[in-house]
């Protein structure tokens, strides 16, 4: 009984140990010659075999699929997750694992910002969970900036130095930045994707499904992509080899598990719950980089990520404040009404 009661937090402990993960496999396959587009579409590939099964047998009785509905869920897929997943690895190339994982606390507020502009969201200004969701943002995005272009003093010894920069990503700071601002694209991509899942969900609301046939096109769009950016052959082989272990998880685990386990946990205690659990994968990733990478952490990169956790959940503490005076109007305004 008392397990039963934890189990939506150990099952959220364990999909950001699974996306911490994610960050320290692609990172370690493309920085060894993998090319990232040819990692997207095996990737997608091993997702779409992991959820097809599921999707076909759990999810047999489903709503009608119009040629409409499906034009619009290849292009979703396009834009959301096979242009969002070829940014994020390319800009692996030029920035720590560390931070491709710190830059996930930025969806969150990225995907608030959207949605005030597509009027999707509401501010209020006179409340303070709307001075929260503000101030949220505002510090949330400075700490990513702050990240991105703020290095200052290491904080190891004199010693660690020398390993940082033989051993660390090995790119200028004008890659750096490159780097950064690439992660921050995909995010606004995937923050996109997002915002777009809803009206998609109400036509077709197998999301089992729908999971299975965006992977399946992301998949072949990837494939297209990377024969076109790369002819060569041997780009393309996978033998039983480390690269092989990193598609086969981050596209059987982090796609399709993870999946699995983030449905179960929003069903039972709401996404807020679930995205309060975020900042764990950058704790995880910065812990294991530190070890495997000889990452030295700067002073720059730890007031960031302070900064956008700080910001993270300023915004999320002012949803959930906002969710429960709307509930305790509404209950008012029923009172009233009777």
């Amino acid at each position: 009984m008392v397990l039963r009661r934890y189990q939506p937090y150990l099952a959220m402990l364990f999909i950001q140990v699974l996306y911490a993960g994610m960050a320290l496999f692609s990172k370690a396959s493309i920085s060894d010659g993998m090319n990232p587009y040819v990692f997207v579409f095996y990737r997608q590939a091993f997702a779409t075999l992991a959820l097809a099964p599921f999707a076909i047998f759990l999810e047999s009785k489903t709503a009608s699929l119009s040629f409409t509905l499906l034009v619009k869920i290849f292009f979703i897929s396009l834009f959301g997750i096979t242009l969002t997943l070829d940014l994020c690895y390319v800009s692996i190339s030029y920035i720590s694992a560390t931070y491709a994982s710190a830059s996930i606390n930025t969806i969150p507020v990225i995907t608030f910002i959207l949605a005030l502009c597509f009027r999707m969201e509401s501010i209020c200004y006179k409340q303070s969970h709307g001075i929260a969701k503000i101030i949220g943002t505002v510090v949330c995005v400075a700490g990513a900036l702050v990240y991105a272009f703020v290095n200052g003093p290491p904080l190891y010894p004199e010693s660690h130095k020398k390993i940082h920069y033989q051993t660390s990503i090995g790119t200028s700071k004008g890659e750096w930045i490159k780097g950064s601002l690439i992660m921050l694209l995909a995010n606004t991509m995937w923050s996109l994707w997002l915002i777009l899942q809803g009206p998609i969900m109400k036509q077709y609301p197998a999301k089992l499904r729908l999971t299975t046939l965006q992977c399946l096109f992301s998949c072949i769009q990837s494939a297209i992509w990377a024969i076109i950016v790369k002819r060569d052959v041997a780009a393309w082989k996978l033998g039983f080899n480390f690269n092989l272990l990193s598609v086969a998880y981050c596209g059987v685990l982090v796609t399709g598990l993870s999946y699995w386990l983030r449905a179960w946990v929003i069903e039972i205690k709401g996404p807020v719950f679930t995205a309060m659990f975020t900042p764990i994968s950058l704790i995880v990733t910065a812990f294991f980089s530190s070890i495997f990478w000889k990452e030295t952490p700067h002073l720059g990169s730890v007031c960031g990520a302070i900064l956008l956790v700080m910001g993270l959940y300023g915004v999320l503490w002012g949803k959930q404040k906002e969710a429960e005076f709307k509930k305790t109007s509404q209950c008012k305004g029923e009172i009233t009404s009777i």
